[in-house]
């Protein structure tokens, strides 16, 4: 199972309620981010144990790698998360996390060849989910009036207010009654 689609539009949310389910039916589940994994693998060749970590890898029944794409991976990393999809393939489930197309791959990996193994093993027994749609998070923090109506914000002001470290959770609270941010972080002052 692979879904595609936007950050927080719920990619993450889905993999985790499916390997808790897989849990629940007495199989095995792990989660790691890509870049974790790799960075964990990349760690263990460089110290001569990558046989033996990967098993921990490839031991349970359903594998959900999240996160891919939103950090590239290096060489070793892309080899190595290469070797991993080829020795789960028709062995294992991969539910997999990604915010970029499959014609981004080639960046992720560094590669568009090993990309394109990549997903000639991950895509002959899976289903894609393309999910669109904004973020909950933004929907969320709309509704409480935090992000101006779509269409009157760009993408980065959408971020730098998701980002936001200014706002308490009492500012949040009142802007959510109704007053503008500025009055409510006057009214906690």
């Amino acid at each position: 199972m692979i879904f595609l689609g936007p950050p927080g539009v719920g990619k993450t949310h889905l993999s985790v309620a499916l390997a808790e389910e897989a849990i629940r039916s007495g199989l095995g589940a792990y989660f790691i981010t890509a870049h974790d994994l790799a960075a964990d693998l990349g760690r263990a060749y460089r110290e001569g144990r990558l046989d033996r970590r990967m098993r921990v890898y490839l031991a349970p029944k359903v594998l959900v790698i999240d996160e891919v794409g939103y950090l590239p991976l290096d060489d070793l990393g892309a080899t190595i998360f290469f070797q991993l999809v080829s020795a789960r393939y028709e062995r294992g489930s991969i539910i997999l996390t990604s915010n970029k197309s499959y014609g981004d791959w080639g960046s992720i990996f560094g590669d568009s060849i090993i990309a394109t193994a990549i997903l000639d093993r991950l895509l002959h027994h899976s289903t894609t989910i393309n999910i669109r749609g904004e973020s909950y998070r933004l929907k969320d923090r709309r509704k409480a009036g935090l992000v101006p109506p779509r269409g009157q914000e760009g993408a980065e002001a959408a971020a730098r207010s998701l980002a936001s470290d200014s706002v308490t959770p009492k500012t949040r609270q009142k802007t959510a009654l109704g007053s503008t941010p500025s009055e409510a972080k006057e009214a906690h002052s």
